[in-house]
């Protein structure tokens, strides 16, 4: 898996999900629901055959950097997405505050 594979993650908006669909028939994915233009992040998901190799990573950016030029606020409920935010602070004006 090669970094220009990386261009082919989507927002599947009938599954709500962003997904990258990996080889043979594995998907990466990030479940979320979005309401009221505020974007939950549920979940995280990488098949262990290919973690380790930055994927969730280059997902979450995807998933941020979609929320952010959407114009819409997140609520990260997914731990992997908050930790996410904890090591890219960039994104943190992104977070709706409760």
């Amino acid at each position: 898996m090669n970094a220009v594979e990386f261009l082919s993650i989507i927002n599947n908006e009938v599954n709500n999900r962003f997904e990258l669909k990996l080889e043979k028939d594995d998907f990466a994915f990030i479940d979320y629901r979005l309401r009221d233009n505020v974007l939950y992040f549920l979940h995280t998901e990488v098949p262990d055959a290919y973690s380790g190799r930055g994927i969730a990573g280059r997902m979450a950016k995807f998933a941020l950097e979609y929320a952010k030029n959407k114009g819409w606020k997140i609520k990260p409920w997914c731990p992997y997405i908050a930790s996410y935010l904890k090591r890219h602070p960039e994104y943190q004006s992104l977070v709706l505050e409760s």
